[in-house]
């Protein structure tokens, strides 16, 4: 009976002194576990994600890039300055912007296509100036090197026929072809009889006409 009372005194006393340990331990602050979480590893990306991203901020690269051509198109082009008063003072869509700039590349194209065309009449104009001015350098020459030559054999009244000859065909193709019923009209006239009947081949062949037929009444 003895024993038996000092082993239940015994197992009693370490009953008591596990529940004080275990109470003990409850209440201290368990530091590894924060040690753990405190010490995360890092969020690593995954694959998937990082497609996304490069997908997405390329996608905003082509968004910014389409964005600037129709900014610099609308200010490029004229038409896309002025005010359509049909859409008020609202921001033109890129639908307009485009068929805008299609407009101004065709009236662009016309316009080249007439300034070539200007530019091939100018040069046939050149060259008809330059034919003129190498036959007056030749008369000019022909009369340096003789200065006296026919020096008065020819009347001022044989000069005065030679200049109503050739001034009186000119004046009968001149009333044949102008109109003067408004002055826009007796311009584009004027214009389009000198294009016809004052060509070099043509005043050479009225001359050469009108000299003809002084000879014959002279001589």
């Amino acid at each position: 009976a003895a024993l038996f009372m000092e082993g239940a005194r015994k197992g009693s006393v370490v009953s008591r002194a596990n529940s004080i340990g275990s109470t003990s331990a409850s209440s201290v602050p368990n530091t590894d576990d924060e040690d753990s979480d405190y010490h995360q590893e890092p969020y690593k990306e995954s694959y998937k994600d990082r497609r996304r991203r490069a997908h997405s901020q390329a996608e905003q690269k082509r968004r910014n890039a389409i964005k600037k051509g129709y900014d610099d198109l609308q200010a490029i082009v004229p038409t896309c300055e002025q005010q359509d008063f049909s859409i008020g003072s609202q921001k033109l869509s890129k639908a307009i912007v485009l068929q805008k700039t299609i407009d101004y590349i065709q009236f662009l194209h016309k316009e080249k296509k007439k300034q070539e065309e200007e530019v091939s009449t100018l040069r046939k104009d050149v060259m008809a100036l330059k034919i003129m001015k190498v036959n007056y350098e030749q008369i000019v020459k022909a009369h340096q090197d003789n200065p006296h030559e026919g020096k008065e054999q020819v009347s001022d009244e044989v000069k005065f026929n030679v200049f109503q000859g050739i001034m009186d065909s000119l004046f009968q193709s001149f009333n044949d072809s102008i109109s003067v019923t408004s002055f826009q009209e007796l311009s584009a006239c004027v214009f389009s009889w000198i294009e016809e009947h004052c060509k070099p081949q043509t005043l050479q062949d009225i001359v050469i006409g009108v000299l003809h037929q002084l000879k014959s009444q002279l001589y």
